[in-house]
């Protein structure tokens, strides 16, 4: 692997404010609010999980027969508030993804980014699809499971829209990461796949059903002990082999600001990791599934952060940035639109 150093540009990588639309700082600010936004609803419908409340509202889109509301004495009114609070945040969800798009449309940015904006208002049409599907199903876990995955791809291109959107549109694409350093980031992320994917094993076939009147009927049917195991044995590996790609970002002389997502992406899987074994010995207290569910909002979060980090467009006058990235990786040049 080559170690020749890449470095950072020197010129600002932020795309001029359009003469017409919407900032590039007001862009930024509804992208976040929109990756926050993707990653709150997944700890609301944790809430929702942990509490027993699922089937607070038994149909859907009604919360019951002919009533779009709760009704009282229809269910618990805890429950029923806190999953109909659940799928009224999905309008909020909605509107932060609309906002997104209209604002990158009248800033008539690049068609990358419109596609991020596009694809992340879709997956909230598809996750509301999901969520009615799984009440349908009595919480079913693999129902519930099929809800969870995608909402951390929707929060990944939330935050890939948010790291983007302050590129510049007419900038080249140049890879800032060697061959060997972009391939490890891709095993890293398929690591981190896993890692959610065994996490709704062990979701599915443990004790938070969703819904007291449904209990362990419809759970998954293995040992959730040994699949913690698992779980954790998975989490392990993406955490070395993050540990890994930030070693090869210093060696390689990556831009900072690609070292220090890594950094903070790797003390976010840290507090993971504390989160998961104090629900480990503790026998999976409903207080920290919430927790534990929002930390896998911002580790998908900050792994996004970093990928994005690996290709950026950079401002056409800056030639010093494309010359060295190619140094770096020679036999792969830096990439054009």
């Amino acid at each position: 692997m080559s170690t020749a150093n890449i470095s950072s540009p020197q010129h600002s990588t932020a795309p001029a404010a359009p003469s017409t639309g919407p900032s590039v700082k007001t862009q930024r600010i509804v992208a976040l609010i929109l990756l926050l936004c993707q990653g709150g609803i997944t700890v609301s419908g944790s809430i929702v999980r942990v509490t027993g409340s699922g089937l607070g509202c038994v149909t859907w889109p009604n919360c019951h027969p002919g009533s779009l509301v709760p009704i009282q004495g229809a269910a618990p009114m805890l429950h029923q508030a806190i999953e109909f609070g659940n799928r009224l945040l999905t309008f909020v969800v909605a509107a932060a993804a609309i906002a997104s798009i209209v604002v990158v449309h009248k800033a008539q940015r690049r068609k990358e980014l419109k596609v991020y904006a596009w694809a992340g208002l879709a997956g909230v049409f598809v996750q509301a699809l999901i969520g009615a599907l799984s009440v349908v199903l009595k919480l079913s876990w693999w129902s519930v499971a099929i809800h969870f995955l995608p909402s951390m791809v929707l929060v990944w291109i939330a935050a890939m829209l948010f790291s983007r959107i302050n590129e510049p549109d007419d900038g080249t694409p140049t890879r800032l990461f060697p061959a060997a350093v972009r391939t490890l980031a891709v095993v890293a992320t398929v690591a981190l796949s896993i890692v959610l994917l065994t996490g709704t094993f062990v979701t599915g076939s443990g004790t938070h059903s969703g819904d007291a009147g449904v209990g362990m009927e419809g759970r998954l049917g293995v040992d959730t002990y040994g699949m913690a195991i698992i779980h954790a044995v998975c989490m392990y590996v993406y955490l070395a082999l993050t540990l890994i790609v930030v070693f090869l970002l210093h060696r390689t002389g990556a831009p900072k600001v690609a070292k220090k997502a890594g950094w903070v992406l790797i003390a976010c899987i840290v507090i993971q990791w504390a989160i998961g074994v104090t629900q480990f010995y503790l026998h999976i207290p409903r207080w920290t599934v919430p927790f534990h569910v929002g930390m896998s909002s911002v580790v998908t979060a900050f792994t996004a952060v970093l990928w994005a980090h690996g290709l950026r467009r950079v401002g056409n006058e800056d030639d010093t940035t494309a010359s060295t990235a190619q140094r770096g990786d020679e036999n792969v040049p830096a990439a054009h639109s």
